[in-house]
């Protein structure tokens, strides 16, 4: 791309995160972007919103540019992007920064952002390039090369890897046929990582999904007795240390939600859910899901957050092959250097995947300052990590072979450190360019060769990273 070439930048962010950190972040950008010889149209500043989006590309308009650049400084969900993409002839990039492993709180969660856009992107067959790179550490010439357009990644082809579903695998796939999933509140906007079309799974699987307002939850949370709230605080207490040291009030209203949910599983004959956690769960109610997910996981009753249906249907299969407990996650990072990547989430691991040579403690989400959310490292081991995946708009089964490290905390809640089978940079690639969704559910154990005969039973192909 020439020098000169007239350039709007739109830095994405969201207060909930590390504005000053973010603030920092994009004048790192803004010196790239300067010493690579680029013109820039107008005052890039942090847009916390899509209002101030559409008010900046409103400006950008005005200046004739000749490419885009979104700088992702902090997660944010993909509704901007996608009207972005709707309506911007000119060519554009995303670039999100990573960020250090320091054990306390994810303070950027861009990696995420960028999932979440890419899988919104290929759904809609748009095409961008894209960096995850700390702009301290990313060259002129290598923010020029991103700028540069004509041949795109393409999507690895998923395929048939198996013919043969008997046995165990056979059974599962029965099981599916007369499984129930709850959808608890509706996925949040701009999170098409969580959409899914109840006809099109119960066709594939034969799961049922049956929708359950956020409010039902609620008030029978309300509704739960004391003797088992306090039956559930030592079920906790059993875990964690430091329970008496988060807020009592919003703690309590935290632990309701976990016999709230048995008992709306057990009405609806449920077999997993997916619920909306946020914001109405603190903004409404006053307490965090996190925990009791934890708790509901341990038992086994797989509860997928952000009402994400297909990540419940995930995490249902693969606790079934796994014959134990499973972890719902975000991957949040990616780092080449150290050949390993980070699967996190707030606070919702199963207490069984802790690492025992590390407490488990009772914290609060990191920006929304509530409990009840589990703290620790995850414990090292072989882990299956899954997806039924509609990337690109074609269902298909992504696995992905690992081994969790004995590493300090990455991030504050439940996190661990994978080196994946294949080389860090790979699967990095894979995950972004094949569009997929944000959430991977994770299990102990090699499970590849019977999932690999559940996707033939299911008929679906599969996805290797």
């Amino acid at each position: 791309m020439p020098e000169g070439m007239k350039l709007g930048v739109l830095p994405l962010c969201r207060p909930t995160f590390d504005v000053e950190f973010a603030a920092s972040i994009l004048r790192s950008v803004l010196d790239v972007v300067d010493r690579s010889g680029f013109a820039v149209a107008g005052k890039p500043e942090l847009l916390m919103d899509n209002r101030q989006v559409q008010g900046a590309l409103a400006e950008i308009a005005e200046h004739d540019v000749d490419r885009l650049l979104v700088v992702q400084t902090t997660f944010t969900d993909a509704e901007c992007i996608t009207d972005l993409a709707d309506h911007q002839t000119a060519p554009f990039a995303i670039w999100a920064p990573s960020e250090p492993r320091t054990g306390e709180r994810l303070r950027l969660n861009a990696f995420c952002g960028l999932n979440l856009a890419s899988h919104a992107l290929g759904l809609r067959g748009k095409e961008f390039n894209w960096l995850h790179s700390n702009p301290d550490r990313t060259s002129p010439d290598r923010l020029r090369r991103l700028l540069q357009f004509g041949n795109p990644a393409k999507p690895a082809p998923a395929r048939a890897v198996s013919s043969v579903c008997t046995g165990r695998a056979a059974e599962i796939v029965g099981n599916l046929r007369n499984a129930k999933i709850g959808r608890v509140g509706s996925r949040p906007p701009g999170f098409d990582t969580c959409d899914y079309d109840a006809k099109t799974l119960k066709d594939i699987t034969g799961v049922e999904v049956e929708p359950v307002e956020l409010e039902e939850l609620f008030g029978a949370a309300k509704s739960v007795a004391d003797d088992s709230v306090s039956a559930v605080k030592a079920e906790a207490r059993s875990s964690l240390t430091g329970l008496d040291n988060v807020d009592q009030i919003s703690l309590e209203c935290s632990l309701r939600l976990k016999p709230a949910l048995e008992g709306i599983c057990r009405r609806r004959q449920f077999d997993a859910v997916a619920v909306r956690c946020w914001p109405e769960m603190f903004t409404e109610y006053g307490g965090a899901v996190c925990g009791p997910v934890s708790m509901l996981a341990e038992a086994g009753i797989p509860c997928a957050c952000e009402a994400d249906v297909e990540g419940a249907l995930s995490q249902l299969i693969l606790q079934q092959a796994a014959g134990s407990p499973v972890f719902l996650a975000d991957m949040v990072d990616i780092d080449a250097d150290d050949d390993t990547g980070v699967v996190w989430h707030c606070g919702q691991a199963p207490a069984s995947m802790r690492d025992p040579a590390v407490e488990a403690k009772a914290t609060v989400h990191s920006n929304r300052g509530q409990p009840l959310l589990f703290e620790f490292p995850l414990k090292p081991g072989t882990v299956t990590l899954m997806r039924i995946s509609k990337a690109f708009g074609k269902h298909k089964m992504v696995l992905i072979g690992g081994e969790m490290l004995r590493r300090p905390l990455a991030f504050s809640g439940t996190a661990g450190v994978v080196r994946f089978e294949r080389p860090a940079a790979a699967v990095k690639s894979g995950i972004i360019d094949n569009g997929l969704e944000h959430h991977l559910a994770v299990a102990y154990g090699e499970h590849r060769a019977i999932l690999r005969s559940i996707a033939a039973g299911l008929g679906l192909p599969v996805l290797e990273l």
